[in-house]
Protein backbone atom coordinates (compact mmCIF):
# COMPACT_ATOMS: atom_id res chain seq x y z
CA UNK A 1 0.00 0.00 0.00
CA UNK A 2 2.60 2.23 1.31
CA UNK A 3 4.16 1.82 -2.63
CA UNK A 4 0.90 2.74 -4.00
CA UNK A 5 1.05 6.08 -2.11
CA UNK A 6 4.14 7.89 -3.10
CA UNK A 7 4.12 10.92 -3.24
CA UNK A 8 3.69 13.51 -6.35
CA UNK A 9 6.91 14.92 -5.62
CA UNK A 10 8.58 11.03 -5.76
CA UNK A 11 6.75 10.33 -8.59
CA UNK A 12 7.95 13.13 -10.82
CA UNK A 13 11.65 11.75 -10.17
CA UNK A 14 10.95 8.74 -10.73
CA UNK A 15 11.89 8.68 -14.12
CA UNK A 16 15.12 11.57 -13.12
CA UNK A 17 18.31 10.52 -15.34
CA UNK A 18 16.21 7.60 -17.01
CA UNK A 19 15.75 7.75 -21.08
CA UNK A 20 12.84 8.75 -22.02
CA UNK A 21 10.74 5.98 -23.98
CA UNK A 22 7.78 6.01 -26.56
CA UNK A 23 5.11 4.31 -24.24
CA UNK A 24 1.12 2.64 -26.12
CA UNK A 25 -1.44 2.74 -23.39
CA UNK A 26 -4.18 0.52 -24.07
CA UNK A 27 -7.74 0.93 -22.42
CA UNK A 28 -9.97 -1.43 -22.47
CA UNK A 29 -13.87 -1.18 -22.13
CA UNK A 30 -13.67 -2.56 -18.77
CA UNK A 31 -10.77 0.48 -17.70
CA UNK A 32 -13.07 3.27 -18.86
CA UNK A 33 -16.03 1.93 -17.59
CA UNK A 34 -15.26 0.02 -14.63
CA UNK A 35 -17.65 -2.11 -15.58
CA UNK A 36 -20.76 -0.23 -15.69
CA UNK A 37 -22.41 0.68 -18.80
CA UNK A 38 -21.04 4.31 -19.20
CA UNK A 39 -17.53 5.76 -19.20
CA UNK A 40 -16.61 6.74 -15.96
CA UNK A 41 -14.85 10.12 -16.65
CA UNK A 42 -14.14 10.12 -13.31
CA UNK A 43 -11.59 8.11 -13.38
CA UNK A 44 -10.26 9.03 -17.69
CA UNK A 45 -9.38 12.12 -15.68
CA UNK A 46 -7.11 10.31 -13.37
CA UNK A 47 -5.75 8.35 -16.58
CA UNK A 48 -4.86 11.52 -18.06
CA UNK A 49 -3.35 12.94 -15.45
CA UNK A 50 -0.93 10.13 -15.36
CA UNK A 51 0.06 10.11 -18.98
CA UNK A 52 0.25 14.03 -18.45
CA UNK A 53 2.96 13.65 -16.04
CA UNK A 54 4.87 10.76 -18.14
CA UNK A 55 4.97 13.45 -21.09
CA UNK A 56 6.37 15.89 -18.86
CA UNK A 57 9.22 13.65 -18.10
CA UNK A 58 9.90 13.39 -21.47
CA UNK A 59 8.32 10.60 -22.83
CA UNK A 60 6.00 10.21 -25.82
CA UNK A 61 2.67 8.22 -25.24
CA UNK A 62 0.19 6.75 -27.35
CA UNK A 63 -3.48 5.71 -26.13
CA UNK A 64 -5.42 3.11 -27.60
CA UNK A 65 -8.80 3.74 -26.86
CA UNK A 66 -12.20 1.20 -26.65
CA UNK A 67 -15.45 2.63 -25.28
CA UNK A 68 -16.84 4.02 -28.46
CA UNK A 69 -19.74 1.55 -28.80
CA UNK A 70 -19.97 2.24 -24.75
CA UNK A 71 -20.21 5.69 -25.11
CA UNK A 72 -22.72 5.70 -28.05
CA UNK A 73 -24.81 3.59 -26.44
CA UNK A 74 -24.90 5.94 -23.26
CA UNK A 75 -25.17 8.79 -25.76
CA UNK A 76 -28.74 7.93 -27.09
CA UNK A 77 -29.97 6.46 -23.89
CA UNK A 78 -28.92 2.71 -23.77
CA UNK A 79 -31.96 1.91 -26.92
CA UNK A 80 -32.75 -1.43 -27.65
CA UNK A 81 -31.47 -2.28 -30.94
CA UNK A 82 -30.86 -6.04 -33.21
CA UNK A 83 -27.58 -7.70 -32.79
CA UNK A 84 -25.94 -6.97 -35.50
CA UNK A 85 -23.20 -5.47 -37.29
CA UNK A 86 -25.03 -2.32 -38.65
CA UNK A 87 -26.13 -2.00 -34.81
CA UNK A 88 -22.79 -2.02 -33.71
CA UNK A 89 -21.50 0.27 -36.66
CA UNK A 90 -24.10 2.75 -35.49
CA UNK A 91 -23.44 3.00 -32.00
CA UNK A 92 -19.92 3.48 -32.95
CA UNK A 93 -20.72 6.33 -35.24
CA UNK A 94 -22.05 7.69 -32.80
CA UNK A 95 -19.85 7.00 -29.76
CA UNK A 96 -16.44 7.80 -31.38
CA UNK A 97 -17.01 11.64 -31.97
CA UNK A 98 -18.54 11.72 -28.49
CA UNK A 99 -15.37 9.49 -27.03
CA UNK A 100 -12.56 11.82 -28.63
CA UNK A 101 -14.50 14.77 -27.27
CA UNK A 102 -14.16 13.68 -23.97
CA UNK A 103 -10.60 12.85 -24.16
CA UNK A 104 -9.85 15.99 -25.70
CA UNK A 105 -11.22 18.26 -23.42
CA UNK A 106 -9.37 16.43 -20.58
CA UNK A 107 -5.88 16.46 -21.69
CA UNK A 108 -6.93 19.83 -22.52
CA UNK A 109 -6.86 20.36 -18.75
CA UNK A 110 -3.35 19.54 -19.15
CA UNK A 111 -2.51 21.91 -22.01
CA UNK A 112 -2.16 18.67 -24.19
CA UNK A 113 -3.34 18.61 -27.90
CA UNK A 114 -4.38 15.18 -29.11
CA UNK A 115 -5.09 13.60 -32.52
CA UNK A 116 -7.60 11.45 -33.43
CA UNK A 117 -6.64 8.23 -35.84
CA UNK A 118 -9.21 5.48 -36.99
CA UNK A 119 -7.46 2.44 -38.52
CA UNK A 120 -8.29 -0.72 -40.20
CA UNK A 121 -7.11 -4.15 -41.02
CA UNK A 122 -6.70 -2.44 -44.73
CA UNK A 123 -4.61 0.35 -43.32
CA UNK A 124 -2.14 -1.91 -42.09
CA UNK A 125 -2.50 -4.55 -45.11
CA UNK A 126 -0.98 -2.51 -47.94
CA UNK A 127 2.47 -1.92 -47.37
CA UNK A 128 2.09 1.97 -48.59
CA UNK A 129 -0.63 2.20 -46.63
CA UNK A 130 1.03 1.27 -43.56
CA UNK A 131 3.87 3.53 -44.20
CA UNK A 132 1.64 6.21 -44.25
CA UNK A 133 -0.23 5.71 -41.05
CA UNK A 134 3.25 5.18 -39.43
CA UNK A 135 4.52 8.67 -41.05
CA UNK A 136 1.24 10.17 -39.46
CA UNK A 137 1.39 8.99 -36.14
CA UNK A 138 5.49 9.96 -35.95
CA UNK A 139 4.59 13.02 -36.86
CA UNK A 140 2.25 13.33 -33.98
CA UNK A 141 4.89 12.37 -31.91
CA UNK A 142 7.36 14.53 -32.88
CA UNK A 143 5.15 17.77 -32.93
CA UNK A 144 4.02 17.23 -29.29
CA UNK A 145 0.27 15.89 -29.62
CA UNK A 146 -0.59 12.85 -28.04
CA UNK A 147 -1.96 9.63 -30.97
CA UNK A 148 -5.43 8.69 -29.36
CA UNK A 149 -6.12 5.69 -31.70
CA UNK A 150 -9.55 3.30 -32.40
CA UNK A 151 -10.46 0.72 -34.65
CA UNK A 152 -12.89 2.52 -37.14
CA UNK A 153 -15.68 0.52 -36.00
CA UNK A 154 -18.57 2.94 -37.84
CA UNK A 155 -17.07 1.70 -41.58
CA UNK A 156 -14.99 -1.74 -40.58
CA UNK A 157 -16.45 -4.96 -41.77
CA UNK A 158 -15.58 -8.44 -40.47
CA UNK A 159 -13.04 -8.67 -43.59
CA UNK A 160 -11.32 -5.58 -42.94
CA UNK A 161 -11.49 -5.34 -39.33
CA UNK A 162 -8.31 -5.92 -36.55
CA UNK A 163 -11.13 -7.13 -34.03
CA UNK A 164 -10.09 -5.82 -31.20
CA UNK A 165 -7.78 -3.47 -29.02
CA UNK A 166 -5.50 -5.48 -27.53
CA UNK A 167 -3.91 -6.33 -30.82
CA UNK A 168 -4.77 -3.23 -32.53
CA UNK A 169 -2.14 -1.78 -29.95
CA UNK A 170 0.58 -4.29 -30.63
CA UNK A 171 0.39 -2.98 -34.19
CA UNK A 172 -0.03 0.72 -33.09
CA UNK A 173 3.24 0.08 -30.93
CA UNK A 174 5.08 -1.38 -34.19
CA UNK A 175 4.34 1.67 -36.06
CA UNK A 176 5.07 4.24 -33.79
CA UNK A 177 8.11 2.48 -32.84
CA UNK A 178 7.36 2.04 -29.17
CA UNK A 179 9.58 1.02 -26.14
CA UNK A 180 6.99 -0.24 -24.37
CA UNK A 181 2.65 -1.66 -24.63
CA UNK A 182 0.69 -1.08 -21.38
CA UNK A 183 -2.04 -3.23 -21.84
CA UNK A 184 -4.55 -2.23 -18.98
CA UNK A 185 -7.48 -4.71 -18.08
CA UNK A 186 -9.74 -5.58 -15.07
CA UNK A 187 -7.09 -8.16 -13.98
CA UNK A 188 -3.73 -7.67 -11.94
CA UNK A 189 -2.20 -9.43 -14.87
CA UNK A 190 -1.98 -12.82 -16.05
CA UNK A 191 -2.48 -15.86 -13.34
CA UNK A 192 -1.48 -19.23 -13.26
CA UNK A 193 -5.66 -19.89 -13.06
CA UNK A 194 -8.54 -18.52 -13.22
CA UNK A 195 -8.19 -15.92 -10.07
CA UNK A 196 -12.19 -15.36 -10.39
CA UNK A 197 -12.77 -18.59 -9.83
CA UNK A 198 -9.85 -20.54 -8.48
CA UNK A 199 -8.49 -19.00 -4.70
CA UNK A 200 -5.31 -20.33 -5.29
CA UNK A 201 -4.27 -18.76 -8.71
CA UNK A 202 -1.16 -16.96 -8.57
CA UNK A 203 0.45 -14.16 -10.28
CA UNK A 204 2.63 -14.56 -13.22
CA UNK A 205 5.54 -11.84 -12.66
CA UNK A 206 7.44 -12.16 -16.02
CA UNK A 207 7.28 -13.76 -18.76
CA UNK A 208 10.32 -15.08 -21.17
CA UNK A 209 8.56 -17.38 -23.95
CA UNK A 210 5.02 -17.63 -24.99
CA UNK A 211 4.32 -20.96 -25.08
CA UNK A 212 0.80 -23.31 -25.58
CA UNK A 213 0.94 -23.70 -21.84
CA UNK A 214 0.67 -20.34 -21.28
CA UNK A 215 -1.63 -20.23 -24.04
CA UNK A 216 -4.41 -22.28 -21.85
CA UNK A 217 -4.46 -19.77 -18.89
CA UNK A 218 -5.44 -17.08 -21.16
CA UNK A 219 -9.48 -17.36 -21.16
CA UNK A 220 -12.10 -15.02 -22.68
CA UNK A 221 -14.03 -12.21 -22.34
CA UNK A 222 -16.41 -11.77 -19.22
CA UNK A 223 -17.48 -8.45 -18.96
CA UNK A 224 -19.77 -8.33 -22.10
CA UNK A 225 -18.62 -4.80 -22.43
CA UNK A 226 -15.20 -5.17 -24.57
CA UNK A 227 -14.41 -7.69 -27.19
CA UNK A 228 -11.02 -8.98 -25.85
CA UNK A 229 -10.12 -11.56 -22.71
CA UNK A 230 -6.47 -12.65 -21.94
CA UNK A 231 -6.14 -14.53 -25.34
CA UNK A 232 -5.67 -11.01 -27.56
CA UNK A 233 -3.84 -9.59 -24.67
CA UNK A 234 -1.38 -12.79 -24.98
CA UNK A 235 -1.57 -12.35 -29.11
CA UNK A 236 -0.80 -8.97 -29.14
CA UNK A 237 2.24 -9.39 -25.96
CA UNK A 238 3.67 -12.33 -28.91
CA UNK A 239 3.33 -9.78 -31.28
CA UNK A 240 4.80 -6.71 -29.96
CA UNK A 241 7.50 -8.72 -28.53
CA UNK A 242 8.91 -9.77 -31.90
CA UNK A 243 9.14 -6.61 -33.03
CA UNK A 244 11.30 -5.34 -29.29
CA UNK A 245 8.05 -3.93 -27.61
CA UNK A 246 8.58 -4.96 -23.87
CA UNK A 247 4.22 -5.42 -23.15
CA UNK A 248 3.02 -5.46 -19.50
CA UNK A 249 -0.78 -6.68 -18.32
CA UNK A 250 -2.17 -4.56 -15.49
CA UNK A 251 -5.12 -3.17 -13.49
CA UNK A 252 -5.72 -0.15 -15.87
CA UNK A 253 -7.74 0.59 -12.33
CA UNK A 254 -4.71 0.17 -9.88
CA UNK A 255 -3.45 3.58 -8.27
CA UNK A 256 -0.65 5.69 -10.65
CA UNK A 257 -0.17 2.00 -12.67
CA UNK A 258 0.61 3.71 -15.67
CA UNK A 259 2.99 6.20 -13.92
CA UNK A 260 4.90 2.50 -11.76
CA UNK A 261 4.91 0.82 -15.39
CA UNK A 262 6.67 3.51 -17.24
CA UNK A 263 9.34 3.64 -14.15
CA UNK A 264 9.61 -0.13 -14.48
CA UNK A 265 7.81 -0.80 -11.15
CA UNK A 266 7.34 -4.64 -10.73
CA UNK A 267 3.52 -4.65 -11.29
CA UNK A 268 1.52 -6.49 -13.12
CA UNK A 269 3.03 -9.26 -16.05
CA UNK A 270 5.21 -8.09 -17.93
CA UNK A 271 6.55 -10.32 -21.09
CA UNK A 272 10.11 -9.44 -22.17
CA UNK A 273 10.84 -8.59 -25.24
CA UNK A 274 13.63 -9.62 -28.23
CA UNK A 275 16.90 -9.14 -27.96
CA UNK A 276 17.34 -8.76 -31.48
CA UNK A 277 13.70 -7.18 -32.52
CA UNK A 278 12.48 -7.50 -36.49
CA UNK A 279 13.60 -4.93 -38.93
CA UNK A 280 10.67 -2.53 -40.12
CA UNK A 281 9.89 -4.51 -43.15
CA UNK A 282 9.67 -8.14 -41.39
CA UNK A 283 7.93 -6.23 -38.74
CA UNK A 284 5.11 -5.41 -41.40
CA UNK A 285 5.30 -9.29 -42.54
CA UNK A 286 4.47 -10.62 -39.02
CA UNK A 287 1.96 -7.21 -38.05
CA UNK A 288 0.14 -6.27 -41.37
CA UNK A 289 -1.52 -8.38 -43.87
CA UNK A 290 -3.50 -11.40 -43.02
CA UNK A 291 -2.13 -14.50 -44.70
CA UNK A 292 -3.40 -15.08 -48.08
CA UNK A 293 -2.59 -19.42 -47.84
CA UNK A 294 -0.48 -21.83 -46.37
CA UNK A 295 2.83 -23.78 -47.71
CA UNK A 296 3.47 -26.81 -46.19
CA UNK A 297 7.65 -27.77 -46.54
CA UNK A 298 9.52 -31.17 -45.81
CA UNK A 299 11.97 -31.75 -43.11
CA UNK A 300 15.01 -30.63 -45.18
CA UNK A 301 13.62 -27.46 -45.69
CA UNK A 302 12.52 -26.80 -42.02
CA UNK A 303 16.16 -27.23 -41.55
CA UNK A 304 17.32 -24.83 -43.67
CA UNK A 305 15.09 -21.97 -43.50
CA UNK A 306 15.23 -22.86 -39.44
CA UNK A 307 18.40 -23.56 -38.23
CA UNK A 308 20.46 -21.93 -41.08
CA UNK A 309 18.74 -18.92 -41.75
CA UNK A 310 17.60 -19.68 -45.79
CA UNK A 311 15.71 -18.95 -48.36
CA UNK A 312 12.79 -20.73 -49.01
CA UNK A 313 13.09 -23.00 -52.41
CA UNK A 314 10.87 -24.55 -54.40
CA UNK A 315 12.30 -27.89 -53.89
CA UNK A 316 11.03 -28.34 -50.33
CA UNK A 317 7.66 -27.26 -50.71
CA UNK A 318 5.19 -30.41 -50.70
CA UNK A 319 1.42 -28.72 -50.64
CA UNK A 320 0.11 -25.67 -51.63
CA UNK A 321 -3.08 -24.25 -49.49
CA UNK A 322 -5.65 -21.55 -50.58
CA UNK A 323 -4.90 -19.07 -53.25
CA UNK A 324 -3.07 -16.55 -53.26
CA UNK A 325 -1.11 -14.15 -55.94
CA UNK A 326 2.77 -13.22 -55.95
CA UNK A 327 3.85 -10.67 -53.67
CA UNK A 328 0.96 -11.96 -50.91
CA UNK A 329 2.05 -12.62 -47.25
CA UNK A 330 1.54 -16.34 -46.73
CA UNK A 331 2.26 -19.09 -44.18
CA UNK A 332 4.90 -21.70 -44.22
CA UNK A 333 4.20 -25.30 -42.09
CA UNK A 334 6.29 -28.67 -41.39
CA UNK A 335 4.66 -31.64 -42.49
CA UNK A 336 3.41 -32.08 -38.90
CA UNK A 337 1.01 -29.16 -39.48
CA UNK A 338 3.03 -26.59 -37.27
CA UNK A 339 3.48 -22.76 -37.86
CA UNK A 340 7.48 -21.97 -39.21
CA UNK A 341 6.92 -19.20 -40.87
CA UNK A 342 5.73 -16.33 -42.44
CA UNK A 343 6.71 -14.41 -46.17
CA UNK A 344 5.93 -12.68 -49.15
CA UNK A 345 5.41 -15.21 -51.89
CA UNK A 346 7.26 -14.51 -54.98
CA UNK A 347 5.00 -16.50 -57.06
CA UNK A 348 1.40 -17.11 -57.24
CA UNK A 349 -0.41 -20.39 -55.84
CA UNK A 350 -1.05 -21.62 -59.30
CA UNK A 351 3.02 -21.30 -60.14
CA UNK A 352 3.54 -22.48 -57.15
CA UNK A 353 2.02 -25.73 -57.31
CA UNK A 354 3.79 -25.76 -60.71
CA UNK A 355 7.06 -25.67 -59.37
CA UNK A 356 6.56 -27.90 -55.87
CA UNK A 357 9.21 -30.25 -55.38
CA UNK A 358 11.08 -28.46 -58.67
CA UNK A 359 15.00 -27.98 -58.53
CA UNK A 360 15.40 -23.89 -59.11
CA UNK A 361 17.26 -24.09 -62.08
CA UNK A 362 13.72 -25.95 -63.59
CA UNK A 363 11.61 -22.77 -62.86
CA UNK A 364 11.90 -20.87 -65.83
CA UNK A 365 11.61 -23.78 -67.99
CA UNK A 366 8.40 -24.90 -65.97
CA UNK A 367 6.96 -21.67 -66.32
CA UNK A 368 8.84 -20.15 -69.04
CA UNK A 369 9.66 -17.43 -67.25
CA UNK A 370 11.02 -16.62 -63.23
CA UNK A 371 11.24 -14.30 -60.35
CA UNK A 372 14.29 -15.44 -58.86
CA UNK A 373 15.56 -18.90 -57.77
CA UNK A 374 13.71 -18.77 -54.49
CA UNK A 375 10.02 -19.32 -53.09
CA UNK A 376 10.43 -17.06 -50.81
CA UNK A 377 13.32 -14.95 -50.14
CA UNK A 378 14.35 -15.08 -46.50
CA UNK A 379 14.44 -10.95 -46.45
CA UNK A 380 10.84 -11.75 -46.94
CA UNK A 381 10.52 -14.11 -44.58
CA UNK A 382 10.11 -14.16 -40.33
CA UNK A 383 10.32 -17.42 -38.69
CA UNK A 384 8.31 -17.72 -35.89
Amino acid sequence: MADSKKSNAQKQDVAAGAATHTIVVKLGTSVLTGGTLKLDRAHMVELVRQCAMLRSQGHKIIIVTSGAIAAGREHLGYPELPKTMASKQLLAAVGQGRLIQEWETLFGIYGINIGQMLLTRADLNDRERYLNARDMLVALLDNGIIPVVNENDAVATTEIKVGDNDNLSALVGILGGADKLLLMTDQAGLFTADPRSNPDAELIHEVHTIDDKLRKLAGGTVGGLGTGGMATKLQAAEVACRAGIEVIIAAGRRVDVIIDLAAGNAVGTRFLPLKSPLEGRKQWILAGPPPAGDIVIDDGAVMAVKQKGSSLLAKGITQIKGTFERGEVVRIFDSKNVLLARGISRYSSEDMAKIAGKHSHDIHHVLGYEYGHAAIHRDDMVVI
